[in-house]
């Protein structure tokens, strides 16, 4: 099945994406180390089964140079040696942000207190807003049946405004 709709088809989605996408580029734009960024952005969309969100976030990391190894290990972060211990507190807020159903404490202390040790509060609330916000688009792509595979480096890197 293909995509149920385009959103930036009509008039009301396109100005409601325009709004979603400046929120993107103020994190985009923030301190937050941009392989961080694509890290959570990549586990969330994992987790969410968000194809498209998948696809692109992969492809990004790929394009910046981001090591295959490290790409590949994102799903099992956890259990492999590739990321520094900021990574590891990103992504643990990732799983844990997108998870809330599946948890009852949401993130824990533990979890916030790691965020704290390495990011500036900057950093954070780019960080807090990239997992709002990843979560809202893999909701979107899933609804609408996004599929992953097309997506091309760059697409979104002039996308607001």
């Amino acid at each position: 099945m293909g995509p149920r709709f385009n959103l930036n088809d009509n008039e009301l989605g396109a100005k409601i994406g325009k709004r979603f996408a400046n929120t993107s580029l103020a994190i985009m734009q923030s301190s937050l180390p941009k392989s961080t960024i694509e890290l959570v952005a990549l586990r969330a969309s994992q987790i969410n089964g968000c194809g498209f969100c998948t696809d692109s976030h992969t492809k990004e990391l790929a394009a910046a140079g981001e090591p295959a190894v490290r790409i590949n290990l994102v799903a099992a972060w956890r259990e492999s040696t590739v990321f520094t211990e900021a990574e590891q507190a990103a992504l643990a807020l990732a799983e844990q942000g997108t998870r809330l159903a599946d948890a009852h404490r949401g993130v824990p202390d533990e979890t916030w207190a790691q965020v704290r040790e390495h990011y500036d509060d900057d950093q954070i609330a780019a960080l807090v807003y990239l997992v709002a916000m990843i979560n809202a688009a893999n909701r979107l792509g899933v609804i609408l049946h996004l599929k992953g595979g097309a997506y091309q480096p760059g697409t979104f890197d002039s996308s607001a405004n």
